[in-house]
């Protein structure tokens, strides 16, 4: 590995992440993500539902995370702590159950409740055809026609002494005829339970009859008076801690075998389905401004919860670390190495190729002045015999004529041109 591509490699990523760490804080920040969120909403503009996502994926992550994934048991576990939290929170016993909802619009709810008007019949249909409800039909007319033969008929209200008279003989003739009262209980009950089903079907009239849309709502109304000023901690009076624990493990255990049910299978995929149907095709920003979500409500949002969340980011390093890993793989990569290596390499190639062309010019000029002190040598070697002069005289008449100007060398004289003859 080059050490000068090594070295400019790790100088390069350290000022890189710098940048990004200053890009990432404050008003940069910020600024960044503001025009992100807008590139992003402009691009929703002209990619559909369908071009993001299919609607076999939504279905896979319903079945990977609603159905199929295991619930632990901490999850129920703090939400009974939560609901036990809830339930004692000091608010409970400062919201009256008006506070919550008005009496108009309980109203209103009764009025669209009244509308199921079928619906509301066949729930009566279905109550009085319960063998619990024909069984209480049955004991209510056997007790209130044993009262009326015994106490309440008119001879033994308006002539003295005939209802203990009557008392009197009932037990007279259970002594003289053992299981008499029985027999008579048993009798009278065979009779109501033949004229059961007529009593039923009447009881079904004066329901439908008397169950008029103004009595359910006065009757509902008035309920809804008893109330309405109480306390939601008086309303949970006889709910306890465990009982309240309780609920929460039931609807935990509900919930556990109905998300596996064929029904909320149909249910979740019948709803991306329509989803589909209706945004498939439409631009993602059709299906944001249906659902209310808009550019400004996103960037208040983060806004909101980006600076600091990236602030405690940086303070614990994570943000440099993360940075760091990202780049590292880059700059310490063969591609970027010679990239930068040949960048180097070449300024030294370049600096080399100038020392070699100048090195021969330097040399040519030594053999030059070399060449031309020779002669200069040789003059004076012929003459060293008379030459008195010393070394130092010497070399100063060879500075002398060294210094001397060359004799400029005269130019050649041009030919004058010939006369035109006529």
């Amino acid at each position: 590995m080059d050490k000068t591509a090594a070295t400019l490699a790790d100088q390069l990523l350290e000022r890189h992440v710098q940048h990004e760490l200053g890009a990432l804080s404050g008003e940069r920040l910020l600024a960044d993500l503001r025009g992100e969120i807008g590139e992003i909403f402009k691009l929703c503009e002209k990619a559909t539902l369908r071009d993001m996502v299919s609607p076999e994926q939504i279905n896979a992550v319903i079945k990977r995370n609603v159905v199929d994934l295991e619930i632990h048991g901490g999850i129920p576990e703090l939400a009974g702590e939560m609901a036990q939290k809830v339930r004692a929170a000091p608010v409970q016993k400062k919201t009256r159950l008006r506070d919550l909802i008005s009496a108009a619009q309980v109203g209103e709810f009764v009025d669209e409740a009244l509308t199921l008007r079928h619906q509301r019949e066949r729930l009566v249909e279905h109550l009085i055809e319960h063998p619990l409800y024909q069984e209480l039909v049955a004991e209510l007319v056997y007790h209130g026609v044993v009262n009326y033969i015994y106490e309440e008929n008119m001879f033994s209200k308006n002539v003295p002494g005939i209802a203990a008279t009557m008392k009197l003989g009932k037990r007279m003739f259970n002594k003289a005829v053992p299981g008499l009262d029985v027999t008579l209980e048993k009798n009278l009950k065979a009779y109501i339970g033949r004229s059961l089903p007529f009593l039923v079907r009447q009881s079904q009239l004066y329901i439908n009859g008397a169950l008029t849309d103004d009595e359910i709502k006065d009757t509902v109304m008035a309920v809804w008076s008893i109330f309405e000023d109480r306390t939601l901690a008086e309303l949970q009076e006889n709910v306890g801690e465990l009982e309240l624990q309780e609920f929460v493990v039931l609807g935990y255990e509900f919930w556990q075998s109905f998300r596996k049910t064929g029904y909320f299978k149909g249910c979740y995929e019948a709803v991306v389905a329509h989803l589909f149907d209706k945004y498939g095709d439409e631009p993602l920003q059709a299906l944001l401004e249906d659902m209310g979500v808009t550019q400004a409500m996103v960037e208040t949002e983060v806004e909101a919860f980006a600076p600091p969340l990236f602030d405690e980011l940086r303070r614990r390093g994570y943000l440099e670390q993360i940075l760091r890993r990202r780049l590292e793989s880059f700059y310490h990569s063969q591609v970027a190495l010679d990239i930068l290596g040949s960048g180097s390499g070449g300024e030294a190639r370049q600096a080399g190729t100038q020392a070699a062309t100048a090195k021969p010019a330097k040399t040519q000029t030594n053999k030059a002045q070399t060449a031309k002190a020779r002669p200069t040598a040789k003059a004076a070697s012929s003459s060293g015999a008379g030459n008195t002069k010393s070394a130092p005289a010497r070399k100063a008449a060879a500075a002398k004529a060294e210094s001397k100007p060359k004799a400029a060398s005269k130019p050649k004289a041009k030919r004058a041109p010939k006369p035109k003859t006529d």
